[in-house]
């Protein structure tokens, strides 16, 4: 008798169990078809089907080409402008402020500054408006007035600050136009006594001025309502502030009936 063949104990030509097949991999899905899963890189786990991936929109284009912003005010306007006030007003700070804020070239320039540029032989003004202190105050003007005039020639805007008077010929506005031109715009900066007494005692030196002193110098001042020129009062404006409502004021002037210069 023969044995069976393999050891399964059943005989040659009897029936047994049928050895089962080899397991086969399972056959995966075309790619681009539905229901195909997107091919995985092999440095990414696959995704759970229980998560949501979110994917971000893209932004359609329409074309839209933003424009600059407007500049407000004066925008590029070459302009002489000559900023008016009392001691204590604000001027200087005020008028370096607007001109190194500008968006086109602008100088600035202190009748006070050019006063002083006289060392020996200052004919301070505290000490008493005198023959003297008058011809340095004509020279810086005249000075000032060059200067101004030399800056506008090449492009180039320029604001003047200095206590004009009202009812002082001599320390007056004609005496400006004279040496700058006629399209020179005068400003008025005119806060509250109170706020001028309080800053004039924050100064030092030659700039600082008695308190009587300066309750007269404002109160001439006074003389410029109903002059026809704008007037601003700072009493409540920071330097950025009043800055900006002196260009608003410009602008303003700019737009009137033979404003802008050279009309």
């Amino acid at each position: 008798m023969q044995h069976g063949v393999g050891g399964g104990g059943a005989g040659w030509g009897q029936p047994g169990p049928r050895p089962s097949a080899p397991p086969q991999p399972p056959i995966p899905p075309a790619q681009g078809w539905p229901g195909s899963p997107p091919p995985q890189s092999p440095h990414q786990p696959p995704h759970q089907h229980h998560q949501s991936q979110s994917v971000p929109a893209v932004p359609e284009a329409t074309g839209h080409i933003p424009l600059p912003p407007a500049v407000p005010g004066t925008g590029g306007a070459v302009l002489a402008v000559l900023l008016i006030g009392p001691a204590g007003a604000g001027k200087t700070t005020v008028a370096r402020h607007w001109a190194g804020t500008r968006p086109v070239p602008t100088a600035h320039v202190s009748l006070d500054d050019v006063r002083e540029w006289v060392c020996s032989g200052f004919a301070d003004p505290q000490a008493g408006w005198n023959e003297h202190s008058e011809a340095q105050y004509r020279l810086a003007r005249r000075t000032c007035g060059f200067a101004a005039r030399n800056y506008l020639a090449n492009g180039i805007s320029c604001i003047l600050d200095d206590a004009v008077f009202p009812d002082r010929p001599v320390v007056g506005l004609g005496g400006w136009k004279r040496h700058v031109g006629p399209t020179l715009l005068p400003v008025v900066l005119l806060p509250g006594l109170e706020i001028v007494l309080e800053r004039n005692a924050a100064r030092s030196g030659n700039r600082r001025l008695s308190d009587e002193e300066v309750a007269r110098i404002h109160g001439r001042m006074a003389g410029w309502y109903g002059s026809g020129l704008p007037i601003i009062d700072n009493s409540h404006l920071d330097v950025e502030g009043t800055a900006r409502a002196l260009d608003e004021a410009l602008a303003r002037a700019l737009s009137a009936p033979g404003g802008r210069p050279g009309h």
